[in-house]
């Protein structure tokens, strides 16, 4: 009696190449949507920085 070695297709790797490939775009959408759907915290007032004009140099 021989053992015969079963060995799989090229197609059945490309099927599951692709379910996987699906499989990962879905959870990566998945984890910007829930992203998006946090509110984080954002600064309420403007930041602004008043520069003197004395501080720049014309290089010419």
């Amino acid at each position: 009696m021989q053992f015969n070695k079963n060995t799989s297709s090229g197609k059945t790797s490309f099927i599951g190449l692709t379910i996987k490939s699906i499989i990962g775009l879905a959870v990566i959408m998945g984890i910007m949507f829930f992203i998006n759907k946090v509110d984080f915290p954002a600064p309420k007032k403007e930041i602004e920085k008043i520069i003197p004009n004395e501080n720049f140099k014309i290089v010419k």
